[in-house]
C-alpha cells in the first residue's frame, strides 16, 4: 500500500520533478498514474513566498474511467506544472477517483483509500525516490476487478484429492449473478461521483456569485418550488389510506412536509443538471463488464474494430424493430471503430415456432446474405412463416432449393437454442439486449446512452 506525508520542494527540486514526469507513468496492472503538482500560498500576504507540495493522485484504470485534475483555483495545470494533460477540464474544477473512493464511499475496503496518503521527502535527490515508490507499491486492490483472476487462469483454485478444481469450471454458472452484484457496486460508485461533482459545481458557482453554498441552493432550487395545494395533499393522503388498507400511517402535515422535501429534491437536481451541461462535465466511470462470445460469421461493421456490439434478438420483437434503426446510426456515427455481432434470443410467446427466423437468417447466411436476410426480416416483421422466408430469399436471389433444403433439416436449430441459452444464462431475460466490449444494456435505451458508454470505451483505449 501507499502511505505518506506532504512534501515541500524548492525551485531546482520542483525543475527536476517537472522533468521526470512528462507525461503519465504506466505502471504493472495497468493502472495510469500522473503526479498532481499542486501551488499553496503560504500564509494572508499575497506577496508570501510561494512552495510546492507533490501528492500521489488518484489511479485510472484504462477500461474503468478517466483522469480528472483535483480542484485549484490557480493558474491552470498545464501552464503550471508544464506537464501534458489527458484528461477532462471542466473550468478548473478537477476531481479524482480517490476523492470518490475516500470520501464518497467510506465503507469501501481501506486499503482503497490509501492512494490518497502522501509520500513525503524533503530533498531534491528524494524526487526520483518517490518515483521508485510508486512503481513498487502497487495496492492489488487497484487493478481491474478480473485482473487478478485473469492472471491466474491456469491455476488451480482447490483440489479434490489429486484433481484440480479451476476457476472456469463454477464461475460460468454464476457469472450472471455475480454481475449483478458488481452491477450494484457501480451505481453506487457513479452516485457517489455525480454527488461530488455536483457539490464541486455549486462551490464554484457559489464563490462567483459571493454568497454560501445553501444560499445559492435556496435561491435557485428551494425558492422555485410551489407548496402543495390541500388537494394535492388530500389526494395523496387518500391513495396512502387505499394502500394502507384503510389504515391512517401518515398526517397530512406529514404527506406536506414530504411533498415540499421531494419538489425541492427534483428541483436541485434540474439546477444541478444545468451546471453539469454548463461545465461540459463528462463522465468516463464505466460499468461493470462481462466475456461474452460470438459468432465470426454474423458480424456487420470493421471485424477489427476495438468495440465489438453483441446484441441478443428476436426478428419479431417490436423493441428489436426500434433497436435495428438505431443500432444502423451507430455503425455509421462511428464507422471503422465498433462491429455489430447478432445472436438469436427468440421469445417463445411471440413466436409459435419459436426458432422460424433464426434458422432461416442463418440459411440465408450459408448463402452469404445474411445481413441482408436480417433486414428483410426486420422491415417486414409482419410477414412471418416459411412461404414469407422464402419469398424473402426469392427476393435476394438465393438459391431457393438449397435455402427450403437447409430450413427444412432444421440444422440450425441447436445453434439458435444454444444462443437463446447463452443469452438467458447472461441475464438477458428480454429483448433486444446488448453487450458493448461486455457492458450490458438492457432493452431499446435511448442512443445517447449507447453513444456514452461508446464513447467512454473509445476514450479509455487512446
Amino acid at each position: 500500500m501507499i502511505r505518506g506525508t506532504e512534501v515541500t520542494l524548492d525551485d531546482s527540486a520542483i525543475s527536476a520533478l517537472r522533468a521526470r514526469l512528462r507525461g503519465t507513468l504506466l505502471l504493472p496492472g495497468g493502472i495510469l498514474v500522473l503526479a498532481d503538482i499542486r501551488e499553496r500560498q503560504r500564509g494572508e500576504d499575497p506577496d508570501a513566498e510561494r512552495d510546492w507540495r507533490w501528492r500521489i493522485p488518484s489511479y485510472m484504470v484504462p477500461r474503468a474511467g478517466a483522469w480528472l485534475p483535483r480542484p485549484t483555483n490557480v493558474r491552470p495545470f498545464r501552464e503550471r506544472a508544464g506537464i501534458p494533460w489527458n484528461g477532462n477540464i471542466m473550468k478548473n474544477l478537477r476531481y479524482t477517483a480517490s476523492d470518490l473512493i475516500a470520501e464518497q464511499l467510506p465503507a469501501a475496503p481501506s486499503s482503497l483509500s490509501h492512494i490518497r496518503n502522501f509520500i513525503s521527502k524533503q530533498t531534491h535527490a528524494a524526487a526520483a525516490a518517490v518515483l521508485v515508490m510508486i512503481t513498487v507499491f502497487l495496492v492489488p486492490a487497484l487493478l481491474p476487478p478480473n485482473a487478478a483472476a485473469q492472471t491466474n487462469q491456469k491455476k488451480p483454485v482447490a483440489m479434490v484429492g489429486d484433481e484440480p478444481v479451476y476457476a472456469q469450471d463454477f464461475l460460468p454458472q454464476i457469472e450472471s449473478k455475480v454481475y449483478r452484484i458488481r452491477q450494484q457496486e457501480y451505481e453506487l460508485k457513479r452516485k457517489a461521483l455525480e454527488d461530488a461533482i455536483n457539490r464541486k459545481l455549486l462551490r464554484a458557482e457559489a464563490e462567483i456569485w459571493g454568497i454560501s453554498e445553501e444560499e445559492l441552493l435556496l435561491q435557485e432550487a428551494d425558492s422555485t418550488v410551489p407548496e402543495p395545494s390541500d388537494s394535492e395533499v388530500e389526494q395523496r393522503f387518500v391513495m396512502q389510506m387505499f394502500r394502507g388498507g384503510g389504515q391512517i400511517t401518515e398526517s397530512q402535515n406529514e404527506i406536506r412536509e414530504q411533498m415540499i422535501q421531494s419538489r425541492r429534491q427534483a428541483a436541485r437536481e434540474q439546477y444541478f443538471q444545468m451546471l453539469r451541461q454548463k461545465a461540459n462535465v463528462k463522465i468516463y466511470l464505466l460499468p461493470p463488464a462481462m466475456e461474452v462470445e460470438y459468432d465470426p460469421a454474423r458480424v456487420r461493421g470493421n471485424p477489427d474494430a476495438k468495440i465489438t456490439m453483441v446484441e441478443f434478438s428476436d426478428f419479431q420483437c417490436p423493441y428489436c424493430e426500434q433497436a435495428y434503426s438505431m443500432v444502423k446510426i451507430l455503425l455509421k456515427k462511428y464507422d471503422g471503430k465498433i462491429k455489430l455481432a447478432y445472436r438469436d434470443l427468440p421469445l417463445e410467446e411471440v413466436q409459435s415456432d419459436i426458432h422460424g427466423a433464426g434458422e432461416a437468417s442463418r440459411c440465408a447466411g450459408e448463402q452469404g446474405k445474411f445481413w441482408e436476410y436480417h433486414d428483410l426480416l426486420f422491415e417486414n416483421q409482419n410477414e412471418y412463416g416459411e412461404s414469407a422466408f422464402v419469398s424473402f430469399a426469392e427476393h435476394l436471389s438465393l438459391d431457393v432449393d438449397q435455402f427450403s433444403a437447409c430450413l427444412e433439416s432444421g440444422k440450425f436449430k441447436p445453434l439458435v437454442q444454444k444462443d437463446f441459452d447463452e443469452g438467458i444464462r447472461l441475464g438477458a431475460t428480454g429483448t433486444p439486449a446488448f453487450f458493448i466490449n461486455g457492458i450490458f444494456v438492457n432493452g431499446a435505451r435511448p442512443q445517447p446512452e449507447f453513444e456514452e458508454i461508446i464513447d467512454n470505451l473509445l476514450f479509455a483505449m487512446d
